[in-house]
């Protein structure tokens, strides 16, 4: 008993014993850590154009510079319908996050989605595919970076840089993709000057590429031939199934603005907005690219060619030099690819450090800057690395399938928080719900379905690796199991 002058001692409310696996993160508690990180805060001083700029940034690139040559191949013509179903696939996951966008606005994007709704080791599942999302996403677009610029400078000084020194040993023939690891490094020293500064380089960066684009539209459509129209599908469904899956790849990045959730100015409404305007104005846009591209040289010369863009310029105009231009247009609009996406990966990761699932490293903020440079600079190197090795289709194949599984849980998580929060506030919902996330998710497990067994294989390699860390290092150390061993249990 304590005397009547005695302060009582405060004692913690002994809790039942929680499964790890399944402790979950309050999203109030997500939200009100927002931007705070070790040693400073990130800063909040993103607009909304600025924001859409950011998802465009990491959108349109590669997927219609590159990777449009490896799908023409697939489904003839009917790429285009390709693109529409691979747009579709993202439109139902692009409602699903405009709607968690604007409801719990914090940088981990669909990792803390699910933290809230589905508990820690799912969470963990997700963050670990947005990894391989971001950071190989980074290295493949690296890869077509340096594509286009041996174009360019073939093009410019009629020199281009020699296999060696510009293809992945792995499969290519060369020693060191060398092109695409100096992208990833400038993209680094320009992230590490602050968000603002940043936006700015990028939004210039995208105006140029959608110019670019607009001038192939424009000039394309003059060298339309009806023929290549037909047939439509020569390899049937499949090819046009198949090649929608490849082609998911060009719309890795419409969430990109989700992960910017604690440096928007106001991230309730602008995040929303910008998710949806940037997927609208890409998709718009690559169909007519592709409509165009199909038209004017046959599906048949896709086969092998790195730069297709570029080639049709040069086969329509008779000449060189609008070849030149689209080819420099390329390598600005895939370098803003690089940029932004390599934005999204550091905040993803700053999300993950502050929460305890990896080093606190990732989550240190300069306090002159307000941006995780010692984050920027560990992510930036490994994926110049990957660029600098692997070659651009096992990149490409292996960012889809991890894109993929974190969508599906995205459209998970907008089903569970509308029953377990059906009064929270949010500024966008999902309309026809839940019939257009349930139309998501199993839109994201038949494109899985449709990628290649070695895909699958290496997706399982890089699951197993992030289940070998988080149970060694990530479960022990996160914030919530600190808190729990911190409260007495009951028996």
């Amino acid at each position: 008993m304590l005397d009547h002058g005695q302060a009582p001692t405060l004692l913690k409310e002994p809790r039942k014993p929680v499964n790890p696996l399944l402790r979950r993160k309050p999203v109030e508690q997500l939200v009100s850590e927002g931007g705070q990180g070790e040693g400073g805060v990130l800063r909040r001083s993103l607009t909304m154009w600025q924001l859409t700029m950011i998802s465009i940034g990491a959108t349109l690139g590669t997927g219609i510079f590159v990777v449009l040559g490896e799908a023409a191949p697939k489904a003839g013509p009917a790429v285009t319908i390709s693109f529409v179903i691979a747009g579709l696939t993202a439109l139902f996951s692009a409602l699903s996050y405009a709607e968690l966008a604007g409801s719990v606005p914090v940088s981990g994007s669909s990792y803390s989605y699910s933290y809230a709704t589905m508990g820690e080791f799912i969470a963990w599942i997700c963050g670990w595919c947005l990894v391989l999302e971001y950071a190989v996403s980074v290295s493949a677009v690296a890869v077509g970076w340096g594509q286009y610029l041996n174009e360019l400078l073939d093009g410019t000084i009629g020199v281009t840089l020699p296999e060696k020194l510009s293809a992945a040993p792995m499969g290519e023939g060369g020693w060191i993709n060398l092109p695409s690891l100096v992208v990833v490094l400038l993209a680094m020293v320009f992230l590490m000057r602050g968000a603002k500064e940043s936006a700015r380089v990028n939004t210039i960066m995208v105006i140029i590429k959608i110019v670019t684009l607009a001038l192939f539209i424009g000039i394309g459509v003059m060298g339309i031939k009806a023929g290549n129209y037909a047939p439509l599908a020569p390899l049937g469904v499949t090819g046009i199934s198949a090649a929608a899956s490849t082609l998911f790849f060009s719309y890795i990045g419409f969430d990109a603005a989700s992960t910017a959730g604690e440096e928007a100015k106001n991230p309730k409404k602008d995040l929303p907005r910008a998710i949806m305007l940037s997927l609208g104005i890409v998709t718009v846009l690559y169909v007519l690219v592709a409509f165009v591209a199909v038209g004017a040289m046959p599906w048949q010369d896709f086969e092998g060619t790195e730069a297709a863009l570029a080639k049709i310029m040069t086969d329509v105009t008779g000449g060189s030099f609008w070849g030149v231009v689209l080819a420099a247009g390329a390598v600005v609009a895939i370098a803003s690819v690089v940029f932004a996406v390599l934005y999204g990966q550091t905040r993803i990761l700053f999300a993950m450090s502050r929460d305890g699932l990896v080093p606190k490293l990732f989550a240190k903020v300069d306090p002159k800057t307000g941006t995780p440079r010692a984050n920027v600079i560990v992510v930036s190197v490994f994926c110049g690395a990957l660029a600098a090795f692997i070659p651009l289709g096992e990149l490409a194949n292996a960012t889809s399938i991890g894109t993929l599984f974190a969508f599906a849980l995205v459209n998970v998580a907008v089903v569970i928080l509308r029953r377990t929060k059906p009064d929270m506030p949010r500024t966008f919902k999902v309309s026809w719900f839940p019939v257009t996330p349930i139309l998501g998710f199993l839109a994201c497990g038949y494109m899985m379905y449709s990628l290649p067994v070695a895909t699958w294989v290496a997706f399982g390699v890089w699951m197993a690796v992030g289940l070998v860390i988080y149970f060694l290092y990530g479960m022990r150390r996160s914030t919530l199991a600190v808190a729990a061993a911190e409260v007495p249990t009951e028996k």
